[in-house]
């Protein structure tokens, strides 16, 4: 073996602990990189266990094509065939709402509802509704209800006989017979499923079935098993898509892996730049010198690597019996063991790579270093020519094609533009920017420092030296806070966008749905006074608003507008619409408000003029304001009454709005009742819950802003993990400085406050370079996903994520504070 390759080893085995905490953030990365691959094992184990909707009786499937009803007496007499069951739905409105009719056989090995309460149709007419539907449209079993299945098909009466359970509930779902789902004479299948007797030649029935069913689209006759498997393996391309989004930011983490790695093997390297330098002495030469120390990061990788995905493998196998503790069951990873190897060959390339540049850095030293203490060592500052010209090219580069990429944001809503594209331009320029970064950090510090610096060396001798600990060894101080500015980068494009997305989302919902019910009919259907009345007068509702709406209305160039007459102030969910001019009080005869892609396409502001123009009559009104978005209730104007009269529009209301009395869910429930018996003064309109709607948007943004956060969280975990690594080798390797500072007066509380210190200035750092970074490319990424959308800076929220980082980095550099403190004075300074 190379004598110089002995001897660096033999140096790793002599400190252990140098070597774990040197590759500490490759070993997270490796758990995290093992772990998503043992998490995407369980869920789409889990899915495929429980997720395909063709029961296991089923033995052939006819789908794909044209089936007709008279199809299903063809397939049933072909020998072989034990049962034949038909699937298809249809649509029918209710007072209640509407309501979705699907067909099962109820019982049997085909079936694939169980009854609860009840029995399950046996006739025409009947049905069977699940738990949630009972809840929602106020079903009862033995009640008799009038639909409407739309077209010309007359309305029927349905009898409720029985609550099911099936596999999915959404709150308006149905089961009954062929003959229900066919009131509306539709003569036509989505499929049917076949379960043959035993011992029958299924690629016989197969054949006969292909040659017998034909039509002008003739279906596909595919067996049980591969339907089942394609409907796995469509639930298991979703969970894929999730998982895409994950290894993204997997990506990313170990991306914040190789720089905390390449900074502390660079830390490590410059305080052992004494030793080098005698192997130079002794007559090593740069090449040999390069290659030991590659191979110790080598050995470093392959060990953290190691025990990365030992840890991962001990925690994926726990998290089954742990959930199955609280009722979830979910199935077991298995060993994956190709995905173990080629996460241990990744840590082991990331160290190599990280390796390489401080390697050739540390070969390069002068034997002349040998004279030198290790103290002075290594503490260069600033970056070189070549550095500084990279860095400046990299800014360049960024700018352009952030430059490009804002050239191309969409103007209006019906610009057309490859959204995707444009984000993935977003994603160049900040990586070329954090390289840019990464390049001029150095430069960079120093400036931050300055600032952060000037109250703490105002606390005394101990804030001074924190500072001086930083400032002293810049790249150091760089290469720890470019990967802490990583994190905040992207917590602040999350938090800015998901802000911005989230008021423009409550923005379009208020618009939609600005109240808790809405009550209406088909487009022209006009409610009678004792609906409105009746709804009024209800004490379980409150804030009851008719409105009218329209359609079919020509505004300049646009064609097909809505408009409506609602009052702006009647409901106080309206008063969160935002306004880009005008005033909104200023609505009155002979003036409207206008959404706002309306006014960029007309090219017009508040006091300007527009004309509208329906079924021969015209209008022409002054804009009193300009909102963000749409009008209320999906429309493009919002207009006096009086002006909405002179279109043409009849007098009575279309709908009413009205909002719960009571709170909680209770208020809603008794709110919603009250407004269905309002309802049933006139059978040919229905109620709908729009505060549902309001509760599922923000619900889904809850849960994208937790996803999103959890993900980010992987980068900063990695992030604090090589703060705390890079303070504790800073510990480690500057045991004589510590016990010179003793030596001197510093009392252990002292030097224990100036090491957290110095790991609190690395978040600061961090985090203002992160701000800094992260703000305009969140605005670029809000104005590319939605052009309409209100750019917001969610101050508070930004603040937290500040102090939370510093702290976070300060509690990182605690522990090795600690262990610096308790080293007594005489022995510290025997230390070289």
């Amino acid at each position: 073996m190379n004598p110089v390759l002995r001897t660096q080893l033999a140096g790793v085995g002599k400190r252990p602990a140098r070597l774990l905490l040197t590759g500490l953030a490759v070993l997270v990365a490796s758990f995290v990189v093992y772990a998503t691959v043992l998490a995407q094992q369980i869920t789409e184990r889990s899915v495929l266990n429980g997720l395909s909707g063709t029961p296991e009786a089923v033995d052939l499937v006819v789908q794909n094509g044209q089936i007709k009803t008279a199809d299903l007496d063809t397939i049933g007499k072909i020998p072989g065939v034990a049962e034949a069951v038909p699937r298809t739905s249809i649509g029918v409105r209710m007072p209640a709402g509407d309501l979705i009719i699907a067909t099962d056989p109820g019982s049997g090995p085909l079936s694939t509802v169980t009854v609860t309460e009840g029995r399950y149709p046996t006739a025409a007419g009947e049905i069977a509704v699940t738990p949630r539907t009972v809840e929602r449209m106020a079903l009862t079993v033995g009640s008799k209800h009038t639909v409407s299945p739309g077209g010309d098909a007359k309305p029927v009466t349905l009898t409720v006989v029985g609550v099911v359970q099936a596999r999915e509930d959404f709150g308006f779902l149905a089961y009954g017979l062929l003959p229900t789902a066919s009131v509306a004479g539709y003569d036509w299948l989505d499929r049917v499923d076949i379960r043959l007797d035993a011992g029958a030649d299924a690629s016989a029935v197969q054949e006969k079935i292909a040659a017998q069913v034909k039509g002008e689209s003739p279906p596909e006759v595919a067996t049980g098993a591969a339907t089942r498997l394609a409907e796995a393996r469509q639930a298991a391309e979703q969970v894929d898509q999730v998982f895409i989004v994950v290894k993204v930011f997997v990506a990313v983490a170990v991306l914040a892996a190789g720089l905390i790695a390449a900074s502390t093997f660079r830390i490590v390297f410059a305080q052992r730049m004494r030793q080098l330098a005698l192997l130079r002495a002794v007559g090593a030469g740069r090449g040999s010198l390069t290659r030991a120390l590659a191979a110790e990061g080598a050995l470093t990788g392959l060990v953290v690597g190691v025990t990365g995905v030992v840890a991962a493998l001990a925690v994926g196998h726990l998290i089954p019996p742990a959930l199955s503790a609280f009722g979830f069951e979910v199935s077991s990873p298995g060993f994956p063991v190709l995905e173990a190897a080629g996460t241990i060959a990744l840590a082991v390339l990331i160290t190599v790579v990280a390796v390489l540049a401080p390697a050739l850095s540390a070969a390069r030293v002068a034997p002349l270093e040998a004279l030198r203490s290790a103290a002075s060592t290594g503490a260069k500052q600033g970056v070189g020519r070549l550095r500084a010209i990279t860095g400046v090219l990299l800014v360049a580069a960024a700018a352009v094609v952030a430059y490009v990429v804002w050239t191309g944001l969409p103007k209006t809503p019906d610009d057309e533009v490859d959204a995707q594209s444009l984000l993935l331009g977003i994603v160049a320029s900040g990586g070329l920017a954090f390289v840019a970064l990464i390049a001029l950090g150095p430069v960079l510090v120093r400036p931050v420092l300055v600032l952060a610096g000037w109250p703490l060396r105002k606390l005394g001798p101990v804030g001074r030296l924190a500072v001086g600990g930083v400032g002293g060894s810049a790249r150091r101080a760089a290469a720890v806070s470019v990967v802490v500015a990583l994190g905040v980068t992207l917590l602040t494009g999350v938090l800015v966008c998901g802000d911005s997305i989230r008021i423009l989302a409550e923005r379009e919902t208020i618009a939609a749905a600005p109240a808790d019910f809405e009550l209406k009919g088909d487009i022209g259907t006009v409610l009678t006074p004792a609906v409105t009345d009746r709804a009024k007068q209800s004490t379980e509702l409150t804030r009851v608003t008719p409105y009218r709406w329209a359609g079919k209305i020509t505004i300049g160039d646009y064609q097909d507008a809505g408009a409506t007459d609602l009052s702006m102030t009647a409901l106080p969910r309206l008063a969160g619409l935002d306004t880009t001019s005008g005033n909104v009080t200023d609505l009155a005869p002979g003036k409207a408000i206008i959404a706002g892609y309306l006014a960029d396409m007309a090219g017009v502001s508040a006091g300007g003029q527009i004309t509208l123009k329906r079924e021969g009559k015209e209008v022409r009104l002054t804009v009193a304001a300009v909102l963000g978005g749409q009008t209320p209730l999906h429309t493009e104007a919002l207009l006096d009454p009086s002006d909405l009269t002179r279109l043409g529009v009849p007098a009575g209301p279309t709908g009413v709005l009205a909002d719960a009395a009571g709170s909680g869910e209770e208020g809603r429930t008794a709110g919603l009742q009250a407004l269905r018996a309002a309802a049933g003064a006139q059978p040919d309109i229905s109620v709908e819950v729009l505060a549902d709607q309001r509760d599922q948007i923000n619900s889904a943004l809850a849960t994208l802003m937790v996803i999103a956060l959890a993900l980010i969280g992987l980068t900063v975990l990695i992030a604090i993990v090589g703060v705390g690594a890079t303070t504790a080798l800073s510990v480690v390797e500057r045991v004589r400085e510590s016990g010179l500072l003793r030596a001197v007066g510093m009392s252990r509380g002292g030097l224990h406050a100036m090491l957290t210190t110095e790991s609190a200035l690395y978040g600061v750092i961090g985090a203002v370079l992160g701000l800094a970074l992260g703000v305009p490319y969140a605005w670029l990424a809000i104005s590319a996903l939605a052009n309409d959308a209100p750019l917001t800076f969610p101050v508070w929220q930004l603040v937290g994520v500040f102090a939370v980082l510093v702290a976070l980095t300060a509690l990182a550099g605690v522990l090795p504070a600690r262990r610096a403190a308790r080293v007594s004075p005489v022995t510290a300074l025997g230390t070289d």
